[in-house]
C-alpha cells in the first residue's frame, strides 16, 4: 500500500498522479482516489464540528437546569438532533472509509525515479548483456523436443492427470531437480540466506500482505471450502513470516530462502508458449527474500540481483540484465530487473528470474516494522524479493546448453557444472 501522507499534500498528490501515469493508468483511478479523500476530509470536518456543537450545547444545558428550564428542553432537542445527524454523517464516513481502503489496495506501487518510460516490455532497458550465445556446430532442438525425444519429460501423462501445461518429469530430469534445488540453496546459504520450509497453503491475509490479493484474485488457485490460496511463489509464506510484528534493527538485513513448488493459473497468457516448461500450471522456484531499512533497499537489490546472475554464471548460460519499464513493472514493485536466458533451441530470450524492491508497499500492508534505533520509533521495513531461480525454465535452459550432437545430453559436463 502507498504511503497515505502521500495523499495530503499537493506535492505528494503530484507523486501519486505522475507515477500512475507513468503506469499507464490514466486519470480514472487518480480522480477516484482523491475524490474519495476529499469527501472522507469533509466528513470528518464535518462530524468533529457536529460533535463540538453537541458538547457546547450539553454543557450549556446543564448551566441552565436551574435558571431557564424552557430553553434548557429546547436544547435538548437540538442535541437529540446533532446526535442522529451525528450518527448520520459516522455511518456515511464509515462507507468512505470502506472504500477508501478498497481503493488504497488497489493503487499499485510509487516508481522508482529511474524506471524508464514505457508500456511493455519493447521499452525495457537492458543494462547488461555476457558473452555471445554459444555457437553450435549442429541444429539445436527446443528443450521440449529433446526431452520428449529421450523420454525425459512426460507431457502426455501431466495432461492425462491435471490438464494442460502439466508434466511429469521421469527418472533423470527428476534426479536433476532435486540435485538442482540442494544446489541452489547451498548456493545462497553461503551468501548468507536462511532457508525456511514453508507452508504451501497460505491465507487470504497473507495474499493481501504482499499483493497479490485483491487485485490479482483470478489468477491464483484457492480452495473456497477452506479459504486458503495455493501459494504462487514462495515470496507469500516467506514475506508474511514476520506480518504483524517488529524486527530489531540489528536483525536487519535478513536474509531468507525457501524451495517450494509455486501455482498459477496463467490465465492472462492463453496460447503463449504452451508447449515445454516456460509457462506451466505448477512449476519448483528456490526464492530470494529480504527484510532491509529503508535507506539499504536500493543496495540490496543490486545484491540481490548479483546473487542470481551467479547461478546462471556457474552453469555458463548467455544471459541479459533488463531494467523493467514502467508499463511492465509489476503491481507491488517500485522496480525490477529481469534475468534473461538466451534459449538456442527456441532462438528466444526467456525470463528466469525477476528481482524487484517493493520498499515499504508490502510492508505497509502486511504490518512489518523494524525499531529504527537512532530514532527509537518504529518504522516499515522495505522488502524485496526474487527468484533464484525458476527450476523448470532452469532445466529447460540446460537441456538446450548441454544437449549433443547425437541428440543426447552431456550429463557428466552439466553436473559438473554443480561440483
Amino acid at each position: 500500500m502507498i504511503d497515505p501522507v502521500l495523499l495530503k499534500t499537493d506535492a505528494g498528490l503530484e507523486v501519486v498522479r505522475n507515477s500512475l501515469k507513468k503506469r499507464g493508468e490514466g486519470e480514472d483511478a487518480f480522480d477516484l482516489l482523491t475524490g474519495l479523500v476529499e469527501k472522507r476530509r469533509r466528513l470528518i470536518v464535518s462530524s468533529e464540528d457536529l460533535q463540538n456543537k453537541k458538547n457546547t450545547f450539553s454543557k450549556q444545558i446543564g448551566q441552565l437546569q436551574n435558571t431557564d428550564r424552557a430553553k434548557a428542553e429546547e436544547l435538548k432537542d437540538e442535541v437529540r438532533q446533532i446526535g442522529q445527524d451525528l450518527k448520520n454523517q459516522k455511518d456515511q464516513l464509515s462507507l468512505v472509509d470502506e472504500e477508501y481502503e478498497k481503493h488504497m489496495l488497489a493503487i499499485p506501487n510509487i516508481l522508482d525515479a529511474d524506471v524508464p518510460d514505457g508500456l511493455d516490455e519493447q521499452s525495457n532497458q537492458i543494462i547488461f548483456e555476457s558473452a555471445k550465445p554459444p555457437g553450435f556446430s549442429f541444429a539445436v532442438k527446443p528443450h521440449f523436443e529433446i526431452a520428449e525425444s529421450l523420454g525425459l519429460i512426460d507431457f502426455e501423462k501431466g495432461v492425462k492427470l491435471s490438464g494442460s501445461r502439466f508434466y511429469v518429469y521421469n527418472e533423470q530430469i527428476a534426479k536433476l531437480e532435486r540435485k538442482l534445488t540442494d544446489f541452489l540453496l547451498s548456493a545462497h546459504e553461503k551468501k548468507g540466506y536462511l532457508e525456511r520450509t514453508v507452508p504451501f497453503l497460505v491465507n487470504d491475509a497473507a495474499m493481501y500482505g504482499t499483493g497479490q490479493l485483491p487485485k490479482f484474485a483470478g489468477e491464483y488457485y484457492k480452495i473456497e471450502s477452506d479459504a486458503l490460496n495455493l501459494i504462487p511463489t514462495a515470496e507469500v509464506p516467506l514475506t508474511n513470516l514476520y506480518s504483524d510484528e517488529i524486527l530489531p534493527s540489528d536483525k536487519l538485513p535478513l536474509y531468507l530462502t525457501s524451495a517450494t513448488p509455486c501455482f498459477r493459473k496463467e490465465a492472462g497468457s492463453a496460447g503463449k508458449d504452451t508447449r515445454g516448461l516456460i509457462r506451466v500450471h505448477q512449476f519448483h522456484k528456490v526464492e530470494l527474500v529480504k527484510f532491509t531499512a529503508p535507506e539499504k533497499s536500493s543496495e540490496e537489490l543490486e545484491k540481490l540481483t548479483s546473487d542470481a546472475e551467479d547461478i546462471l554464471k556457474k552453469f555458463h548460460l548467455c544471459y541479459r540484465k533488463v531494467l523493467l519499464c514502467a508499463g511492465d513493472t509489476s503491481f507491488s514493485s517500485a522496480k525490477t530487473y529481469d534475468l534473461e536466458v538466451w534459449l538456442p533451441g527456441m532462438q528466444r530470450w526467456m525470463e528466469i528470474s525477476s528481482c524487484s524492491n517493493f520498499r515499504d508497499f508490502q510492508a505497509r500492508r502486511a504490518k512489518i516494522r523494524y525499531k529504527n534505533s537512532t530514532t527509537g520509533k518504529n518504522e516499515f521495513v522495505h522488502t524485496l524479493n526474487g527468484s533464484g531461480v525458476a527450476l523448470g525454465r532452469l532445466i529447460a535452459a540446460l537441456l538446450e546448453y548441454y544437449q549433443t550432437a547425437d541428440g543426447q545430453i552431456n550429463w557428466d559436463q552439466l553436473y559438473s557444472m554443480m561440483n
